[in-house]
């Protein structure tokens, strides 16, 4: 994918490696024509929260797709990602209750947690985890461990059956935002849940349409009685007004995961050959196991002017640094898609070498 970029002279064609467009539904025809669809069916807007009128069929057949989707029956629906996390841990979640989290999870499940408990792990540190539920055991009403399936900065994944069987063992709630996972990780595009065929042992799924469904708004699937709850008591959800008749795109791009998986095989085919190839030239890209791909770098000044050149070569990356991540763990962020092509990353493999001949980044020079 390239992408251009404003400047003061002379626009510059960018490949693009910041776009969460995994398997670039956004650009997709059938995507784009239900999207067009829908918008001359029912207009560009819903025009009311969904308790006064703002409840569409198209938001009944979305809630009943992504649950199924997870072999569920029952979600709610957010008009962002973000306020999925939030707004749903807020509602569940007070003083009498407790938030075991990993320190990696999403900014928006931190923001979740400030009106109750709240209690960080070590990076899938299973002893972390355990120790955190023993002392939790007895002195809370609920207890709820949240996760991410695929975390954003190092693109590793969590070892989710291990962590389900410690939280159910003592007596918590499951929370797993697989939002970098869905259409990506899995045999079948079901994220990490589907890795472990941990389908029944998740209580609360929680994910967003903007990556790799290519459009907007977040989701939450959890037992009827939990999303019957949310959709009375969740009030970012009650009193937001409801996404538009574009999210008919999202339908078919929840269909399109299973009838054309041969993105999904184009995509994985793009992360291998970026890795290996960062990997042979000497870069550290950490346990990375999806389409989130870091160039660890770690000094702050370095990673800076990293983006800086890439930039100038025609490679449109993300410098990540604290507070995003620890002070010492600067690194450069990748997000692979299905359309790009072997030119595209040759690009990046040859901007990457010509930037560590300039600023010894890479473990050749450690």
């Amino acid at each position: 994918m390239n992408l251009m970029l404003p400047g003061d002279a002379h626009p510059t064609w960018c490949v693009c490696l910041v776009s969460n467009d995994y398997l670039g539904f956004s650009q997709h025809p059938k995507v784009k024509a239900a999207v067009i669809k829908g918008t001359e069916m029912f207009g560009t807007g819903s025009g009311a929260s969904p308790a006064i009128g703002g409840h569409f069929v198209y938001h009944h057949q979305l809630e009943k797709k992504i649950a199924e989707f997870y072999k569920r029956t029952d979600a709610i629906l957010y008009t962002t990602g973000y306020t999925a996390n939030s707004a749903t841990l807020q509602c569940l979640l007070h003083k009498e209750d407790i938030a075991i989290i990993d320190m990696a999870v999403h900014a928006s499940v931190y923001e979740g947690c400030l009106t109750t408990n709240r209690k960080k792990f070590m990076h899938n540190d299973l002893a972390a985890l355990e120790l955190a539920l023993k002392n939790a055991q007895h002195s809370y009403r609920t207890k709820m461990v949240i996760i991410d399936g695929v975390y954003s900065q190092d693109g590793d994944l969590a070892p989710l059956d291990q962590i389900a069987e410690l939280t159910h063992r003592y007596g918590a709630y499951l929370v797993v935002d697989d939002a970098h996972g869905i259409g990506v990780v899995g045999d079948n595009g079901r994220g990490v849940i589907e890795m472990h065929d941990a389908f029944d042992q998740v209580d609360i799924i929680t994910g967003t349409f903007s990556k790799a469904l290519g459009n907007i708004g977040g989701y939450v699937i959890a037992s009827p009685e939990i999303i019957n709850y949310l959709k009375f008591q969740s009030k970012q959800h009650l009193f937001s007004t409801t996404a538009t008749p574009a999210i008919l795109g999202i339908l078919k791009a929840i269909e399109l995961v299973d009838e054309e998986p041969e993105w999904r095989v184009k995509l994985w085919k793009n992360i291998n050959y970026l890795k290996s190839g960062l990997i042979n030239l000497g870069f550290n890209v950490g346990t990375t196991a999806s389409a989130v791909i870091p160039v660890k770098v770690g000094d702050i000044g370095k990673t800076l002017e990293a983006g800086r050149l890439l930039l100038k070569a025609g490679i449109y990356t993300n410098p990540i640094m604290f507070p995003a991540v620890a002070v010492k763990d600067a690194r450069i962020r990748m997000n692979v898609m299905a359309t790009h092509t072997t030119a595209h990353l040759d690009k990046v493999l040859e901007a990457f070498s010509d930037v560590d001949g300039q600023l010894h980044i890479s473990n050749k020079y450690r």
